[in-house]
């Protein structure tokens, strides 16, 4: 990652003193960057109940404490020495606005709080945060919690086995930010790969007359010289170095609460694939990492 110049944070009107803001605020006086604080309100369910005139107040009202709010917020941080901006702006299509807006303000982070949505509601409405992920213009840091504020650990989770991770180059781009983030921030890098035999194992057992365990060793075998020779391309020192077995999904979320992980750099795609294992990993590992995330595209 290239020295972040400018920071975005995308904010709740309801959560001023929020984990991403801890985080952003921290990052901005690491790096000596701009941070400017976006918050995006939208009317409330009966508002267009209000005739226009009750509609126009009522909107500049909350407006205004919107941006009183935020101002408060801003002037702590900059008694801190931290370089900050803000503006409230009122939206009724808060997912087009909010990229034009990044679009136009071209930052070199995005970040945002996570707003975990349950299973149910998931299964009927894409989340705003799976939105983002498909669409955001820049790398996307989505914050769980801010135990530390300036990240201590950080881990990029790759696949060296993964085709189309190969093929776009997104293995590099991971590692290659996470390595950025960890300069900046003087935290420690840590690289994963969460390998799985059972997919493969299913699609070649009726190719080859092994058993279990003997496809297991020579799946696991060739797995593990990839990530080798990924770690070593960057210098990934060994006792930094993790490859494990199991599920992805539940393998990087254990992993990142065990080791006490600050932030998990992984990779994401466009929507027209977002089936893809690196999407829909990424999407799904939002709502089990106990951390934060910070997903990047490799044309970022």
């Amino acid at each position: 990652m290239s020295p972040m110049q400018r920071l975005l944070l995308i904010a709740h009107p309801d959560q001023c003193h929020s984990p991403a803001l801890q985080r952003a605020a921290a990052l901005a006086l690491a790096g000596d960057s701009a941070l400017h604080v976006a918050a995006f309100m939208e009317p409330f369910s009966n508002f267009d109940l209000l005739d226009h005139k009750t509609q126009e107040l009522t909107r500049e009202g909350l407006l205004l404490e919107q941006r009183r709010r935020w101002e408060d917020e801003a002037n702590a941080l900059r008694a801190r020495g931290v370089k900050i901006t803000t503006s409230v702006e009122w939206t009724t299509d808060r997912q087009g606005e909010m990229i034009q807006y990044i679009l136009e303000m071209q930052p070199d982070l995005v970040v945002k709080d996570i707003q975990r949505e349950p299973a149910l509601k998931r299964a009927f409405v894409t989340p705003f945060d799976w939105y983002l992920l498909r669409e955001c213009p820049a790398p996307l840091h989505l914050v769980g919690e801010a135990r530390h504020p300036l990240p201590h650990k950080i881990v990029a989770a790759v696949d060296p086995m993964d085709v189309d991770a190969q093929n776009s180059g997104v293995n590099e781009k991971l590692i290659s930010t996470a390595t950025g983030l960890a300069l900046q921030c003087n935290a420690e890098l840590h690289l994963l790969y969460i390998y799985d035999c059972l997919p493969a194992y299913q699609s070649y057992k009726c190719e080859v007359n092994k058993s279990w365990p003997d496809l297991v060793e020579e799946l696991r075998n060739a797995l593990h010289q990839s990530f080798v020779s990924l770690a070593d391309r960057f210098g990934v020192p060994e006792e930094r170095r993790h490859f494990l077995m199991g599920s992805p999904l539940r393998g990087i979320a254990d992993f990142a609460r065990d080791e006490v992980i600050d932030v998990v750099v992984m990779g994401r795609v466009h929507r027209r694939v977002v089936d893809r294992l690196i999407g829909s990993t990424t999407e799904h590992t939002l709502y089990q990492v106990p951390s934060s995330i910070l997903a990047v595209r490799a044309d970022e």
